[in-house]
């Protein structure tokens, strides 16, 4: 599969097609998300359950080792990190530029380039930048640097994917030889969140300057402090990667002189070089490929944490699905476990919420207890659903669900969710559509008109659940099918400017609970992220961290 080009437009615009675009590609290839620290699933269509469980962490190397070799699902669309905000960009940017603060594989924060950071003030977060770290061409990183590559975000011409992070600040000064001050309109408890992902990057001013349009790209390449140096990017084909000797971090200095990521967009091809042992391991493995790998693979197949939920998104509010009734009807008609089986192989749990217990790890106990128990369950149960749609005056309505040949799970879900439909007295059909136009009805709401339902899969970058809501709240570009409520607009203000993570968390459990009564999405599965790890590597962590952790440093030899 090719990955999504972005266009420059207009800084909302941008950041938003490329997340969405992320949802979408992500999900294309295996469809992520936290589960229970441990299950199993009735596999789907071939017999014996598959056995799974979620691996914190693999096993130490027992040395250092010259070259591996990673397949890549698809050719990053870009390096610099104003425009890294997909699986294939992220994956390949970790390992080479570092951010502020570091996302752990349990998604907790940590010092990264900034030794230390404070909120002495509800509008101000002020970093202590790290001393004596080097940039890839042996220049040392500043508090220059850091303040020109934040203040990047910020400039409608660069049109910065993660202008959402920034969209409070209203001014990035440096304050001091090694410290930097950030200035916001509000209390916005969210913007130190994000430090731990790309919107924290810092990249060496001198080099954009230099580079401009071509920073990052395959030309251009970056200049940034991680433990791997850019050396190559061979348009289609494969980014090689260098040890950097002078890496700041002794833990993290690079087990492998050459890293190397190969693209290999058709997932049959990807799984027959992991079993050949032709590259040492992939991300996002498609679920599919499981039993084939644990059967002929001499590698592993990893279970880890995950942030990402899969959802049929509600586009259209003004039909049948405008009463909640009606969308309450439509999931509990839907055989969810049936999905699991069927597109995951059986790996992961049914979910009736939106995020994940890893973004609740700052959470009050009570608090995200609360959000995760005391909800609706929609269980299984056509019956009772097709008299919500009769009471509610729907028999007989129409509704209209768009897919494309991406991958099983669209197909599985779409077919799903059309008999579900059908059972329960709804007249449903299937609009099929390339790749190319599905990424648009992300980006464009004349792409969405006449379309009921269509399906993601919607991860999180930072380790607190106002990530999931703030995109729920009237009016916000993400709110795909409008839906407005005045009670959780109001929880989301408090939400972002309430500092302390233990009382947010009281209030993030109300608006998980108020959407989940009412729906805006309809939440289907979350399943752990899977990848694969061959026999000649150990040393990683399958957490969902690899997009913002320099997970390819950990790789050496078993």
């Amino acid at each position: 599969m090719s990955q999504l080009r972005r266009s420059r437009g207009s800084r909302d615009t941008q950041r938003n097609v490329v997340r969405r675009g992320a949802a979408v590609f992500g999900a294309a290839l295996t469809v992520v998300a936290l589960t229970a620290c441990a299950g199993s699933g009735a596999g789907g269509g071939s017999g014996e359950a598959i056995e799974w469980k979620i691996t914190d962490q693999t096993a130490a190397p027992s040395g250092d080792i010259g070259k591996i070799t990673w397949a890549s699902y698809a050719e990053p669309f870009s390096l610099d990190n104003a425009y890294a905000f997909d699986y294939a960009d992220n994956q390949v940017l970790a390992n080479v530029c570092e951010s502020l603060l570091r996302l752990n594989a349990d998604f907790t924060l940590s010092p990264g380039l900034a030794e230390s950071y404070a909120n002495p003030e509800p509008t101000k977060w002020v970093y202590q930048i790290r001393q004596g770290v080097k940039f890839h061409d042996g220049s040392e990183m500043t508090a220059d640097d850091v303040v020109a590559t934040m203040s990047r975000h910020l400039d409608p011409e660069v049109g910065s994917s993660w202008f959402s992070v920034y969209q409070y600040v209203t001014s990035i000064e440096k304050t001091g030889d090694w410290e930097v001050t950030v200035t916001t309109s509000i209390p916005d408890s969210q913007f130190n969140l994000g430090m731990g992902g790309s919107a924290g990057v810092v990249e060496s001013a001198a080099t954009l300057a230099e580079l401009g349009s071509d920073y990052g790209n395959s030309s251009g390449g970056v200049n940034c402090t991680g433990p791997f140096k850019f050396d190559s990017w061979k348009s289609g084909e494969k980014i090689t990667l260098s040890r950097f000797d002078d890496y700041w971090n002794d833990e993290l200095k690079a087990k492998s002189e050459t890293f190397e990521f190969v693209f290999m967009g058709d997932a049959n091809a990807r799984t027959n070089a992991l079993k050949a042992g032709d590259v040492d391991g992939t991300w996002l493995l498609p679920m599919d490929s499981i039993r084939e790998l644990q059967a002929k693979g001499s590698g592993d197949v990893l279970f880890g944490l995950n942030t990402s939920v899969a959802n049929m998104v509600v586009s259209n509010l003004d039909g049948p699905l405008g009463d909640v009734n009606v969308r309450k009807a439509l999931l509990m008609a839907l055989d969810r476990q049936g999905i699991l089986d069927a597109a995951y192989s059986g790996v992961g749990k049914v979910t009736d919420v939106y995020t994940t217990e890893s973004v609740w790890a700052d959470a009050d106990p009570a608090a995200k207890e609360r959000a995760f128990t005391d909800i609706e369950s929609y269980d299984f149960d056509p019956e009772a659903a097709k008299q919500l749609v009769a009471d509610a005056g729907f028999a007989g309505a129409e509704l209209t669900i768009v897919s494309a040949p991406i991958s099983q799970e669209f197909t599985v879900i779409s077919q799903a969710t059309v008999a579900a439909a059908k059972s329960i007295g709804l007249n449903a059909k299937i609009e099929t559509v390339t790749p190319a136009a599905y990424t648009t009805l992300f980006a464009d709401p004349a792409a969405r008109e006449g379309v009921d339902l269509f399906y993601t899969n919607w991860y999180l970058s930072s380790p607190d659940p106002f990530e999931m809501y703030g995109i729920l709240r009237t009016d916000e570009f993400s709110n795909y099918g409008n839906w407005s409520n005045p009670e959780f607009d109001a929880l989301v203000k408090t939400s972002i400017s309430t500092m302390d993570a233990a009382e947010r968390s009281e209030v993030n459990a109300d608006m998980q609970q108020l959407a989940n009564a009412e729906l805006p999405w309809l939440p289907l599965v979350e399943v752990p992220n899977a990848m694969y790890m061959g026999e000649r590597v150990t040393g990683l962590s399958p957490s969902i961290n690899f997009l913002y952790y320099p997970w390819a440093a950990t790789l050496g030899a078993r």
